[in-house]
């Protein structure tokens, strides 16, 4: 039944942004080892993301990873403004990523560019480097 009358629901709540303490993935020895916090908890955030492949693993949201396998055979003049576009996007999800900027790209060889871009947190900036294959 709709109740009927003038009246009015008057919510009060607010919102908390989560910690970002979580697991420490020690990459070089490729074990999880303690626990970590902050600016090396979004670097960690960071490189997960950027490693993971957008729409290949259903365990993730759609809304998490990057799309850089369909820029396998594309010209270098479509692959420099996309990656940056694609980078930015992947990484603008999290709240914790105010901005992504001062993008630089080298082409080391064919079909390989080497991007250095700075990814500024609630935490501080970070210079992320980053090579992907074409």
């Amino acid at each position: 039944m709709i109740p009927s009358g003038s009246s009015s629901f008057d919510i009060e709540f607010t919102v908390e942004q989560q910690s970002s303490y979580t697991f420490y993935l020690d990459i070089d020895k490729n074990i999880i080892s303690g626990y970590t916090d902050r600016l090396e908890a979004m670097k960690q955030a960071i490189y997960l993301i950027l490693n993971t492949e957008r729409y290949r693993y259903i365990i993730f949201s759609w809304n998490y990873g990057i799309e850089l396998d369909n820029l396998f055979g594309m010209p270098v003049s479509f692959v420099l403004p996309e990656i940056e576009r694609r980078i930015f996007e992947a990484l603008i999800y999290d709240d914790r990523i105010t901005d992504i900027d001062n993008f630089e790209f080298e082409l080391p060889k064919k079909g390989v560019v080497y991007v250095k871009f700075t990814v500024h947190t609630v935490y501080g900036d970070l210079p992320i480097e980053r090579t992907v294959n074409f």
